[in-house]
């Protein structure tokens, strides 16, 4: 039995983006559901002339403004993509059959990573994956801060689907340096929030088995160049986060 499904994507400022994505689901979903929050740039634009359903909202944080999308959607079937995500054809045609045989339960496949114009194989970051296609009715977005997760009920079976996710991250290296202190910034947050103990050497030791585990353990020297690069910003980037979360105790004492 054939299922509907809607596609939801959160927007703000994805000119470079919302294109490639939005033609990637126009075979595969019955309706694009667009949720941004404060576009200057041609984001919305673009997204009607697809056809695209816009619902504009101020910035709600990752989790409630995802939410916001799936309750607005017309289907009960959800699938999550993000603006500079793309379905690749062999994804495509797993989630075309799935949906013509009837969904239900939950769907994962894995994401595939475009790291300054080289797909990442290795260093963590492939197989990595996602849930991305499940029933609103039954499961939401939580979280705070950063990083929202799905709450999925422990009785819905996940079935992996067969296919990539592809994704077209990071641009450069400064892009990474960039979203890699934001994120540290939150995750800092995040941890005071929840009353994280640490001692004065867990930066060090942290960041050292980041790379450890990133360059070495998960093979990231087969990733070149550029595997040597991400463990090294993502190594950082541990050491920042606890480095901000002493600055937020030390302001809070």
């Amino acid at each position: 039995m054939y299922t509907s499904l809607t596609a939801v994507i959160i927007t703000k400022n994805e000119e470079k983006n919302i294109e490639r994505c939005i033609l990637s689901l126009l075979e595969v979903v019955d309706e694009v559901l667009v949720v941004d929050s404060g576009s200057t740039d041609k984001t919305l634009a673009i997204s009607r002339a697809l056809g695209a359903t816009i619902i504009e909202s101020q910035w709600l944080g990752y989790t409630k403004t995802k939410n916001l999308g799936n309750t607005s959607a017309k289907n009960d079937f959800i699938l999550s993509i993000d603006a500079d995500e793309v379905i690749s054809p062999a994804l495509k045609r797993s989630i075309l059959l799935q949906k013509n045989s009837g969904l239900e339960g939950i769907y994962s496949f894995n994401r595939l990573t475009n790291y300054c114009g080289q797909w990442i194989r290795h260093s963590g970051w492939y197989p990595d994956v996602k849930v991305r296609i499940f029933n609103k009715r039954y499961i939401r977005w939580t979280g705070d801060f950063v990083h929202e997760t799905l709450l999925l009920p422990k009785k819905l079976r996940i079935k992996h689907l067969p296919g990539d996710l592809l994704h077209y991250s990071y641009k450069s290296k400064a892009d990474h340096i960039a979203r890699t202190k934001k994120y540290a910034g939150l995750s800092a947050k995040k941890m005071f929030h929840a009353k994280k103990a640490f001692g004065p050497l867990k930066p060090f030791i942290s960041g050292v088995a980041k790379f450890i585990k990133m360059y070495l353990l998960k093979r990231g020297f087969l990733d070149g160049r550029l595997g040597l690069q991400i463990a090294k910003i993502s190594a950082r980037g541990v050491h920042l986060k606890y480095k901000g979360l002493a600055e937020i105790k030390a302001r809070n004492n």
